[in-house]
């Protein structure tokens, strides 16, 4: 798709929100639970949607928090729920919402101390730290009220676990359902309070401090300190200020944060390619004044609202999130004493580079489906030391092999480049010019295909037995995938190897497309004409599919 000429440059005032107006509409709205993009809908991170379509209102979150309840309920989940919100319009809204229904149910519900904002990691590592605790009181679980990187006018709602993680498909299908019983039923069977006694019986902690005392047991602090390296930090507007904050504080470290402003509107942001206001860290268009600044500083680190990616700034330029994700795996297996069990964990769509890199460090490589939740149950048993995804988003073990957490973590994965740099004189982006002269250059790319519903369902529902081709860009095929080596799950969609190749087709689950994800290890010509025979291949397999 063509890049917007407004792209990487400031949001002109009629693109901006209307907060108000926004807020308005979701107290108001009531959703039709006949509309089939106006039900709750639980994707790879949670509910998303806004309320000026009808897709995330107070309906929603009250049928979602009332599902959560008796979810937990039923399994027996008896200790605190700890619940973050990032900064969009619509998340303080939604975090009353869900409170209000929480606390009428009889669940302890934790809040960050002074209502603060409070990012998906830091959410995911109260959770670890009172379960490892073992106290008594019960096992926590927690909420985000967050829709990531989305565009302002978007609300989010994601629930974690006691497992600390996104939850899985068997947890979010039984919320999802039990929620869209709630929105059919007029939302009878809802309990709520008023929000000032919701408030009042919720507790309110310090996460954010708990988090941050703690980050030395994952990351070498000293070492970054002791180098004096000039570190600069755009938060891009989310709930990571407090805790960027807090660090540069505690740990005295030569920190510039650039951007300290909160604005529902992002108002500061420049535009993404399409021209939209979207706070995505691994976008080179969005991070275009954090990039004006790389040569005042030793590295500097973006992340998103609700601070689970990670944007990664060197002196080259902003890092592509699978040059780092390899980079990462490469350093942490090098120079943590993890068990020897203990795996790299990536997603099917991530680079061959990371599998390159997995077995040149003697580590097995765990390919899984899209989504953060295979990684979960791998890192809290520490069978996985690292988990990432080509989405800029990650987490890993502390340095004692103990869990950290088990949701993505923008936060420590932009400390890691800091260590690197500490640590070994090179920034990341050498070490990977380094990784390619060892393991090979890649050249990898993601397009849209256009497909209708019936063809994306097919694409879904393919069978290894359907593809037909022998033959990728020139090379044999040397396995055809429609579920994940590491775990057996199915994709959604297909895999196609060779022996310096790739691509994986999944369908889009919001428009006529099938995503395209391709690398090629033979240069950039040889990518384009994977790219193209991709096409074919599914085109082909899915008429096999038809017929």
């Amino acid at each position: 798709m063509p890049t917007s000429p407004l792209a990487g440059k400031v949001a002109p005032p009629e693109l901006l929100i209307d907060a108000p107006k926004l807020i308005e509409a979701y107290h108001s709205a009531r959703p039709d639970p006949n509309v089939p993009t106006q039900r709750v809908a639980f994707g790879t991170s949670g509910h998303r949607g806004s309320s000026l379509n009808d897709t995330f209102t107070e309906a929603h979150v009250l049928a979602i928090s009332q599902a959560v309840a008796e979810y937990r309920a039923a399994r027996g989940i008896t200790g605190p729920l700890f619940m973050g919100m990032d900064t969009h319009a619509l998340s303080r809204a939604a975090r009353s919402t869900a409170l209000q229904v929480l606390v009428a149910n009889g669940v302890r519900v934790r809040l960050e101390a002074g209502l603060g904002f409070t990012p998906t990691p830091v959410v995911s590592r109260a959770i670890l730290a009172h379960n490892a605790a073992g106290r008594g009181e019960g096992l926590a679980d927690g909420i985000v009220i967050t829709p990531s990187h989305n565009p302002p006018e978007d609300g989010g709602f994601k629930y974690n676990p006691p497992s600390g993680g996104p939850a899985g498909s068997d947890v979010t299908g039984a919320i999802q359902k039990r929620a869209n019983e709630l929105l059919e039923a007029n939302l009878a069977g809802v309990r709520r309070v008023g929000a000032a006694e919701a408030l009042s019986r919720a507790q309110q902690v310090d996460m954010v401090g708990a988090y941050v005392r703690d980050l030395g047991r994952v990351i070498n602090l000293e070492a970054i300190r002791g180098a004096g390296l000039r570190i600069a930090v755009d938060p891009l507007g989310g709930s990571s200020l407090p805790v960027w904050q807090l660090i540069s504080e505690v740990y005295d470290l030569n920190l510039s944060l650039v951007n300290e402003r909160l604005d529902p509107a992002f108002g500061f942001m420049t535009l993404d390619w399409d021209g939209k206001i979207r706070m995505d860290c691994s976008s080179p268009q969005a991070m275009t004044p954090l990039l004006a600044l790389k040569d005042r500083y030793d590295l500097a680190i973006g992340n998103d609202p609700d601070a689970d990616r990670h944007g990664i700034v060197t002196k080259s330029g902003l890092m592509n999130p699978n040059h780092f994700l390899a980079v990462a795996v490469d350093y942490l297996f090098k120079t943590r004493r993890w068990p020897a069990r203990a795996g790299v964990g990536k997603t099917l769509v991530s680079s061959a580079l990371i599998d390159r890199v997995a077995a040149g460090v003697g580590r097995p490589l765990v390919e899984v489906p899209v989504g953060f939740k295979y990684f979960v149950d791998g890192l809290l048993e520490g069978a996985l030391g690292f988990g990432g995804e080509e989405s800029a988003g990650a987490s890993f073990l502390c340095l004692d092999g103990s869990p950290w957490s088990t949701d993505k973590d923008g936060l420590i994965m932009g400390l890691l480049a800091a260590e690197i740099l500490a640590t070994t004189g090179r920034g990341p982006s050498e070490h990977h010019r380094e990784l390619e002269r060892r393991y090979g250059a890649s050249a990898y790319a993601r397009v849209d295909a256009p497909a209708t519903p019936a063809q994306k369902t097919a694409l879904a529902r393919l069978s290894p037995e359907q593809v037909t081709a022998t033959q990728l860009a020139g090379e044999p095929i040397r396995a055809r995938l429609t579920r994940a080596p590491g775990n057996g799950e199915a994709i959604g969609g297909l895999k196609v190897t060779t022996d310096n190749a790739w691509f994986a087709a999944r369908p889009s689950g919001t428009e006529d497309v099938y995503k395209v994800y391709a690398e090629s290890f033979q240069g950039p010509e040889h990518l384009r004409l994977v790219l193209a025979e991709a096409q074919a291949v599914v085109s082909a397999a899915l008429t096999a599919a038809e017929g």
